[in-house]
């Protein structure tokens, strides 16, 4: 546990897990996420600039909660975000499908995961349980 300043109010607060929000401020976010998700579901058509002229929840924030992954647009919309990989349309989130594998398959290379079969062929081999080593 860490105690730092909340990167928005800047009050202290004890950080867990590298949070960078106080619990006010993670409140206030889920607050207007809520609202936002409401204004959706009650107006499924609704633009960007609609949903936060009617909210009063500024289009960044419903930007991030696109990007996050919290929200998703209407295909065929007339708006949609762009792949921060690639740049290809996307609905939601930072990255497209196709990106966010390959990602993943360079993550898994780089940090040697890919050759999870020689692993397991070698935990195989070793007798179950624990063990002395002579």
């Amino acid at each position: 546990m860490v105690i730092q300043n909340c990167q928005k109010c800047g009050r202290l607060f004890s950080s867990e897990n590298n949070q960078k929000f106080c619990e006010r401020c993670r409140e206030n976010d889920e607050d207007l996420f809520k609202l936002v998700r409401e204004y959706i579901y009650d107006n499924p058509n609704a633009s960007i600039p609609e949903v936060s002229e009617e909210t009063e929840v500024p289009e960044k924030k419903i930007l991030k909660f696109l990007r996050e992954g919290k929200l998703e647009i209407k295909e065929g919309s007339g708006f949609m975000l762009d792949c921060e990989r690639c740049g290809t349309a996307i609905t939601t989130g930072r990255f497209c499908n196709k990106c966010a594998m390959e990602m993943e398959k360079e993550f898994k290379s780089a940090f040697g995961m890919d050759k999870k079969d020689d692993k397991k062929d070698k935990r195989n081999n070793r007798s179950h349980g624990m063990h002395i080593k002579k």
